[in-house]
């Protein structure tokens, strides 16, 4: 028996070595993003400054936290096998949930995903001891209160960080504006003295409130002269950020890259038990039985030891460090969480990774209304002086940034002060939670969220924070289930759960990994943003468009074949595939759209008149073919879903050989255009006529059909329809080629080719 839990105690560890990488994938974000976005250094310089704050938060922390021993269950009430059962539905749960969220770009809380599996797990094993022993409840065994304070934490720290971040970035960009150069003379020392005070406070006050460090006598003195520090640190850093700045230090820089080591910091020595707490947890639970229990065995040992503090040994904290380095360092997931804050906050408009949404919309709308209403009642002279203070286009943004040094300093200070003062008032803040909703209000204050984005963004933060409260649900649910099969199943059921979990794992890699091939051929428009000469421009926009053209020639071959194919077949399921595959299309050829707006901006004015048109043109030809494929599923699907009487064999034999046809031509078109190749170019002119004339013979035949009164009218009407919508995907199609040929070759083609 005793082998069995050990066994469970190493696969704990396992467990947290996945955790810590997964863990630090997802929460890299919160120290990281500020300094990314502004490009304040190197990216390496970045990572380097990050991984020593995580190394020494871990070296120095306590590393848990009592909330994984004692914090959601009562363990006096608990045996070891049900804590064991607790502990590992936890970690199963954890890893695999973190990872699901990491492998989509999105951030969330693992302080969150921690107490909810540990209340979901704790919730059916208290469940199972109420129903065998009626002495006991519910209130006995969890502690419920832990729970609340979570919860409640989490509208309050979101609403609160971004009407703070909001709030002070204004101040901020009025202070400073966009140009903030000629006003640092006197002004940026006392803003980085301000700066880097609350920044040392939050690295003294959360970051290392629990190190190994902090004896009790310092902690006491620290907390009697809270105030006289707080004024030594505030003048001595005004006075050496102005001496630096006199010595022409940029010193946004300095607050900057000082903010990412501390919340790195502050991270690694708080959140280390998100990842290492609960098998660490199990760990004492087992040397405490083995050296306690083994006379009443797993079942008849309660674990009252848990109650006391946890002394974690030195070498899981050096460990625990060294891999959560190297995950930062090597994660790519880590990378595409960081984009995903980034991209919501960056100053310029740009490709948007999200959509719009009726309440994304009803927001912007009363914004706009409430905006408009305060406009007409602020004075002329003062909007004016406002909008001299946020003048964009004078911007001070580093190459390639998201947004400026002065934004990201505000980002870096309001969360480390936020987070301090929910510690002192024992508020068990999120980071994540903190430093994304500071990040969003500071980028709304800037005007980042203009009318043509505001829509996306807000539908991205939405999708974001409505993340979070999936976290916890999903967190609660699964592990309530995982907890239930272990408890039920034994040993079974533990080694199927493990082989489940790595499997998921193991699934995840391959599919994150398949899902970033398919991104890069987004590569070119990267590449593109960052070119200068109008040759290079042009270059990238053409393999950017055969690209892009080439994947929707591809899902037009596809979505056409099978939604004539499951029509003839009366096969419902397909349609619906071809339905919501054209729905998608239609979004990544808006996308496609938006992208090809801001790459004309990088051509001359010659080239755009030149070359523009046909741009455009091959957009708009790509957006009506999916469309036309779209109007001949949707009544098919209608007239399927309604059991109508479907075509007769003659119907199905005429359309189906054209409809082959018309798949071939499609297909031959993607090459060419793929390949840049339009050798022989005038046969698929001939080809095209040909398949229009044979689709009007059919129409002809069918009106025939119609004047005689043979066959059903419902039947005729969605055969017209069908036929017709063929006809616009050979039009469209040849169109499409045309333009494309004209705009990715130098040549001059005859003019009766777009007649």
């Amino acid at each position: 028996m005793e082998t069995i839990y050990l066994g469970i105690i190493i696969f704990l560890f396992i467990l947290a070595f996945f955790d810590l990488i997964v863990g630090v994938s997802n929460d890299a974000v919160n120290f990281l993003n500020s300094a990314v976005g502004a490009k304040a250094a190197s990216f390496k310089t970045i990572l380097f400054i990050a991984g020593v704050g995580i190394f020494i938060g871990a070296s120095l922390s306590n590393g848990m936290m009592d909330i994984a021993r004692h914090g959601i269950y009562q363990p006096e009430h608990f045996y070891f096998s049900e804590i064991m059962c607790i502990l590992l539905a936890v970690m199963l749960t954890d890893v695999v949930l973190l990872d699901v969220f990491n492998s989509i770009g999105l951030p969330t809380s693992t302080t969150v995903s921690m107490v909810f599996e540990l209340l979901g797990g704790t919730f059916a094993l208290s469940l199972i001891k109420v129903h065998n022993d009626s002495s006991l409840s519910l209130g006995n065994l969890i502690n419920t209160d832990k729970a609340l304070s979570v919860i409640m934490a989490i509208f309050v720290s979101v609403a609160i960080a971004f009407f703070f971040g909001a709030v002070v970035q204004w101040l901020a960009r009025v202070i400073f504006s966009f140009n903030y150069k000629p006003r640092m003379k006197y002004a940026i020392g006392l803003f980085g003295g301000v700066a880097a005070t609350s920044i040392v406070y939050f690295m003294v006050i959360k970051g290392m409130k629990d190190s190994s460090l902090m004896t009790h006598e310092l902690k006491d003195w620290i907390h009697d002269n809270t105030l006289m520090l707080v004024l030594m640190f505030l003048v001595g850093f005004t006075l050496l950020m102005q001496v630096l700045h006199w010595l022409k230090v940029n010193v946004f820089k300095i607050v900057v890259l000082l903010g990412t080591f501390a919340l790195a910091l502050a991270f690694a020595g708080n959140d280390l038990v998100n990842f290492i707490g609960v098998p660490l947890a199990g760990y004492s639970s087992y040397l405490d039985f083995m050296a306690n229990g083994q006379a009443l065995g797993p079942d008849g040992f309660l674990m009252s030891s848990l109650l006391g503090p946890a002394q974690t040994p030195w070498y899981f904290l050096i460990g625990a460090g060294a891999v959560m380095v190297i995950a930062l360092c090597t994660s790519k997931k880590a990378h595409a969480v960081i984009k995903t804050s980034v991209d919501l906050s960056r100053q310029d408009e740009g490709e948007e990774a999200f959509g719009s949404t009726p309440m994304a919309r009803t927001i912007v709308r009363i914004s706009l209304n409430c905006a408009n209403a305060i406009s007409s009642v602020t004075p002329d002279r003062v909007k004016n002086w406002l909008d001299k203070r946020f003048r964009r286009d004078e911007a001070i943004i580093a190459d390639g940034a998201a947004f400026d040094l002065i934004r990201a300093s505000v980002n870096l200070v309001l969360a480390g002060l936020l987070i301090a003062l929910g510690t002192s008032l024992k508020l068990p803040l999120s980071t994540t939670y903190v430093t994304f909703m500071v990040a969003m209000g500071t980028s709304l204050a800037d005007r980042a969220w203009g009318r043509d984005s505001a829509v996306f963004r807000i539908t991205g933060v939405l999708s974001v924070v409505g993340g979070w409260f999936i976290t916890a649900g999903a967190a609660f649910t699964i592990c309530f289930f995982v907890a239930m099969i272990i408890h039920f199943g034994g040993n079974m059921a533990i080694l199927l759960l493990i082989g489940l979990a790595v499997f998921m794992l193991l699934r995840s890699q391959v599919l994150y990994k398949k899902r970033k091939a398919k991104e890069k051929g987004d590569d070119a428009m990267k590449e593109l943003m960052k070119v200068d000469t109008n040759e290079e421009a042009l270059d990238l926009l053409r393999k950017h468009t055969r690209e892009n053209i080439g994947k929707i020639l591809f899902s037009a071959e596809e979505n056409f074949e099978r939604a004539v194919t499951s029509f003839l077949h009366e096969n419902l399921r397909g349609l619906r595939r071809t339905m919501e595959s054209s729905k998608f299309q239609k979004q990544q050829i808006k996308q496609m759209k938006r992208n090809g707006t801001m790459a004309m901006s990088k051509l001359d004015n010659n080239t755009v008149l030149d070359k523009g048109l046909y741009y455009y043109q091959g957009n708009d030809f790509a957006s009506e073919l999916i469309y036309s494929i779209a109007r001949l599923c949707e009544p098919c699907f209608e007239h399927i879903n309604n059991n109508f009487k479907p075509l007769d064999a003659i119907q199905k034999g005429e359309f189906a050989d054209v409809a082959e046809d018309i798949t071939y031509f499609i297909q031959c078109g993607r090459l060419k255009l793929i390949d840049n190749d339009y050798t022989n170019f005038e046969v698929d002119i001939q080809k095209a006529a040909q398949l229009s004339e044979q689709l009007a013979q059919l129409k002809r035949q069918e009106l025939q059909r119609i004047q005689s009164k043979t066959g059903s009218i419902k039947v005729s009407l969605i055969y017209l329809t069908m036929i017709q919508e063929a006809q616009n995907v050979v039009t469209y199609t040849l169109n499409l080629l045309k333009v494309s040929r004209k705009f990715q070759q130098d040549i001059e083609l005859q003019g009766n080719e777009m007649k």
